[in-house]
């Protein structure tokens, strides 16, 4: 019996409040044991592409994704508000910070790729994973990351190709550190999981009919 994706609405329900509950205490930047926590939110939208995708292509694309999305936007104006400042004029809200969108979704669909194309518990699907994440990543990265530099008035002109290549050296590895390290947290209590109910399976197996 190989559990790879999850199969109930409950399950999906429950892996969602998960995500959504990490993604709102790291994108607010609380500190735990004096700490700084990096915000898992990127990870968080590759993760609930693989968990949520659902039977059909774009069945947790209809409800989880627009969920998270206004988490997201509700978390940074709480944050910003919270500060006394004005959301709509801070520093990282711009015509730019609309793109989160398609970066955002690019992240979703590296991961709903990974849980159509995955072959179990096995190497395969590692590498297929590492791929899956570079490249929705990258996705990401280029459309948050460029966005920015192009539309946001915060950064100063003139602008040109060879700085924004260089902004984009200068946070890509710490950027995708952080990713990598969530996604990796969250692979590992995937294959929990599915050990789990491979041994609850075998156990009922046994049971006398």
């Amino acid at each position: 019996m190989e559990l790879t994706m999850v199969k109930t609405m409950t399950q999906r329900l429950g892996i969602f409040l998960a995500l959504a509950a990490v993604m709102a205490v790291t994108r607010i930047h609380l500190s735990l044991l004096h700490h700084s926590v990096d915000d898992a939110s990127w990870a968080i939208f590759f993760l609930a592409g693989f968990w949520l995708r659902g039977e059909g292509r774009w069945a947790g694309l209809r409800w989880a994704f627009p969920l998270l999305m206004a988490e997201a936007v509700l978390v940074d104006y709480l944050v910003i508000s919270g500060q006394g400042l004005d959301f709509w004029s801070h520093y990282c809200v711009s015509a730019a910070y609309w793109f989160l969108v398609p970066s955002y979704l690019s992240l979703w669909l590296g991961g709903s790729w990974l849980a159509k194309h995955q072959a179990g518990l096995r190497l395969h699907t590692l590498g297929m994973a590492v791929v899956a994440l570079l490249v929705s990543w990258t996705a990401c990265y280029l459309l948050s990351n460029g966005s920015f530099y192009w539309l946001s008035d915060s950064v100063p002109l003139p602008r040109n190709f060879a700085a924004w290549f260089a902004n984009l050296g200068d946070w890509y590895l710490p950027f995708l550190q952080t990713t990598a390290l969530y996604v990796g947290v969250g692979a590992v209590l995937h294959v929990l999981a599915i050990q789990i109910a491979r041994t609850m399976h075998a156990d009922q197996a046994k049971l006398p009919r």
